[in-house]
């Protein structure tokens, strides 16, 4: 097996590690894997200062010019709260109704994930909040007026590129219709093509050219051509609708492949496969490295079986590194004082309590 095969099979990958510091057996790995980037979560933040030195040693042995993660879109999902500080959530900030402090929403999470490290967020979610997913996306969607959801997320967007920071919008082709967590099941949604694209797609069809990425969902829309499959291993939904009739050109990713969502579908080899077939350009693969390990493999197994395959996985592994290498650039924010960071939390506690005060009037 070729070397620069495996290359372009790491290309495609993004993954997690177990702690705050690296292991050895993780280093091992890593070496061996080299992918695209990494994902940090709460388990492996402490300050920001250990936090800079495993995200300097984990992408040592990742791609050139790797992918630093983080999921910090405010409220239920911030991964830096209790290192930093709270950030509001999308929800509360789109209530203000301030233009103004939905850049502003953008800029802070962007400053905070760079003063730890990062160059990425997944974030904004773009969901909309229909009254049927409240129960499991809470606070994590803003409304459910789809122009609405796409100039919110426009602000937080450019609040993010303020500040050298990537963002992810997410969960194509979208959640809104969703009664299940896709952490623990398959949601089944119902909604039409036209329903969809009239209404959940159009913060993607709106935000087409300022998306760096889009993350896509493991639900399955029944009453589209996508049938029972999850959209993440659907051609017809990535390659189809997302890259051909919206026309969107950036990175495509998938939401982690340990989900119950997808595996409930589908093993890891079957989806780590479906995805790169179906139009992916990055899987992530959040928690085990035993999955982590059986996506590599399967994926290599399946170029050297195929040259089919083969051509389609070299070919997006080229096209995956140049949209990162476009998406992030090589600046990595220098690290910031303890000072620094205590005057970031209390401009972050700050925006809090305007955001409140303001949603109060």
């Amino acid at each position: 097996m070729s070397t620069a095969l495996r290359r372009s099979v790491g290309e495609l990958m993004i993954v997690g590690v177990s702690g705050k510091e690296l292991t050895a057996v993780e280093r091992a790995w890593l070496r061996v894997v080299r992918p695209a980037g990494v994902i940090l979560f709460r388990r492996n933040i402490e300050s920001a200062e250990q936090t800079r030195a495993l995200l300097e040693a984990a992408t040592s042995e990742c791609s050139e010019i790797a992918f630093r993660f983080v999921d910090v879109e405010g409220g239920l999902v911030d991964r830096l709260k209790d290192a930093l500080a709270p950030m509001p959530s999308a929800k509360a900030v789109y209530a203000t109704h301030s233009r103004q402090l939905w850049h502003r929403h953008g800029a802070l999470i962007g400053e905070a994930v760079a003063a730890f490290g990062f160059n990425t967020t997944l974030a904004p979610v773009v969901d909309l909040a229909l009254p049927v997913s409240e129960p499991v996306m809470q606070t994590r969607s803003t409304t459910e007026n789809p122009e609405e959801v796409a100039a919110y997320a426009a602000e937080f967007l450019a609040g993010l590129a303020s500040k050298h920071v990537s963002g992810c919008a997410k969960h194509f082709p979208g959640l809104g219709g969703g009664t299940l967590d896709s952490h623990l099941a398959t949601p089944s949604i119902e909604r039409s093509l036209r329903e969809m694209w009239q209404q959940d797609m159009i913060p993607y069809r709106r935000l087409a050219a300022q998306l760096p990425m889009v993350m896509v969902s493991h639900a399955a829309y029944p009453k589209t051509a996508g049938k029972n499959f999850p959209a993440s291993i659907s051609r017809w939904w990535i390659t189809k609708i997302l890259k051909e009739k919206i026309g969107y050109k950036g990175l495509v990713i998938s939401d982690d492949l340990e989900m119950g969502g997808i595996l409930n579908h589908a093993c890891i080899e079957d989806a780590a496969v479906g995805s790169i077939e179906a139009g992916m350009h990055l899987i992530e693969i959040c928690h085990s490295e035993e999955l982590i390990l059986r996506a590599f493999e399967s994926l290599l197994s399946r170029a050297e079986r195929s040259s089919g395959f083969r051509n389609l996985l070299v070919a997006r592994a080229k096209e995956a590194t140049q949209l990162r290498h476009r998406a992030i650039g090589k600046q990595i924010r220098p690290a910031i004082s303890a000072t620094g960071i205590a005057k970031l939390r209390e401009r972050i506690k700050s925006f809090s309590v305007q955001v409140a005060a303001r949603t109060k009037l």
